[in-house]
């Protein structure tokens, strides 16, 4: 039997395990982290194409995988309903994928706390050499390490995330905190906010424990900030003890007069309903927004794979579905190939790199106007004008059927 190593756990690692081994391959996940991931992450947007892969690697999946919206609304500074679009998409979270793809896959072949230090090949295959000394040799390994990928790091240094200019403020409130009036004009829409230069997104995903029965679901926030990368951000990223953790910080080390800033701004520039669910935000938290193109996806018998090779802004909101797709097209081709793997990385390579360099350039157009924030207006030009909202309604995390069109 042929051997994978995948390093990385998260869902881009996950999907590849379960697809190599639905084709008959012996494979072992290695995550650097220490415990289960499954309290991590935030709400996302499903799509069509991401349901069929999990079907097709034959994990359950219904429609409580998430919480279908049936409408999108945008809401003015003074809480009027300005417009509306009917279309409908099921938002979920993070950890509800990662929970159906870590229950799919055999415990016993996936490994917590091995941080990955080197990766040595030969015409036999690749070995993994990991910061315990140990080492793992199999014919394939695949980084799915995310977007500070270890894999792409050695492999690739020349390619590196490339801050954009702004930070996304996150949060998410139970359902039961709304009141009856607020729960029916707001909660089961789709809604956004466009103060100037900036963008804010509020629906419906699955609650504590991953519950979508209705009083027990969850509702998420997402605010796009132009923020400076020089001095703003490493700003918000300093404790109370005066130590600036980087290019992110915990969410529980954020100092209270920054999270007491975000809420007084919400009740400033958005609109009132919007500005009540930030409020009520027990722990607000935010994330620098990235994008990153690698130039290869394949090197030898190591493939990059999901958040390792591309990172798209979130405002196509396909992250999770692009590294299902890549995961299904990497086992795809591996089992049309025959034996012949170099063949098979080729065409892969190929395929999804075309794909990634496609919605990578997509997503930049759709923040580019948040981004431009910190240039003077003079300098900004014609595509950095922040868009009408009724186009930024019809674009924002949908794809419509675009997946096909991107590859061709």
């Amino acid at each position: 039997m042929r051997r994978a190593l995948v390093i990385g756990g998260s869902i881009g690692g996950l999907f590849t395990a379960n697809a190599l081994r639905k084709i008959g391959w012996d494979v072992t996940v290695f995550e650097r982290v220490g415990d289960d991931l499954a309290s991590r992450g935030a709400g996302i947007g499903t799509h069509d194409e991401l349901r069929a892969v999990i079907q097709r690697l034959g994990l359950p999946v219904d429609d409580t995988i998430g919480v279908w919206v049936h409408g999108r609304i945008c809401l003015e500074r003074d809480g009027r309903i300005s417009r509306r679009l009917d279309t409908s998409q099921m938002q979920s979270s993070w950890a509800r994928i990662y929970r159906l793809l870590k229950d799919g896959f055999p415990a016993a072949n996936y490994r917590f706390g091995m941080a990955l230090e080197r990766v040595e090949q030969d015409a036999g295959g690749v070995t993994a050499i990991f910061s315990d000394g140990s080492r793992a040799r199999g014919e394939l390994l695949i980084g799915a390490d995310g977007v500070r990928s270890t894999v792409r790091e050695l492999l690739l240094p020349e390619a590196q995330p490339r801050y954009a200019g702004y930070v996304a403020w996150r949060g998410l409130v139970d359902e039961a905190t709304f009141s009856p009036a607020a729960h029916k004009e707001l909660f089961e829409l789709y809604s956004m906010c466009f103060p100037e230069g900036e963008m804010l997104l509020a629906y419906p995903v699955p609650g504590r424990d991953n519950e979508t029965r209705p009083g027990r679901r969850g509702y998420n926030h997402i605010w796009y900030r132009p923020t400076d990368g020089h001095e703003t951000l490493p700003r918000l990223c300093t404790d109370a003890s005066g130590h600036c953790h980087g290019i992110s910080i915990p969410p529980p080390l954020i100092r209270p007069e920054v999270t007491a800033r975000i809420k007084a701004e919400a009740r400033e520039l958005l609109a009132p309903q919007i500005a009540a669910v930030v409020e009520r935000t027990e722990q607000p938290f935010f994330q620098a927004i990235f994008d990153l193109e690698s130039p290869r996806m394949a090197l030898g018998r190591v493939a990059l794979l999901g958040d390792a090779a591309f990172v798209a802004r979130p405002h196509v909101g396909v992250g999770v579905t692009k590294a299902a797709l890549d995961a299904e097209c990497l086992a795809r081709e591996i089992e049309a190939a025959n034996g012949d793997l170099d063949a098979a990385l080729a065409r892969y390579d190929s395929e999804r790199r075309l794909f990634g360099s496609r919605i990578v350039a997509r997503a930049r157009r759709l923040g580019a106007y948040i981004e431009a924030q910190l240039k003077p207006p003079a300098q900004r030009t014609e595509a950095e004008h922040q868009p009408p909202p009724d186009y930024l309604m019809r674009e924002i995390g949908t794809i419509h059927l675009d997946i096909k069109a991107l590859t061709a």
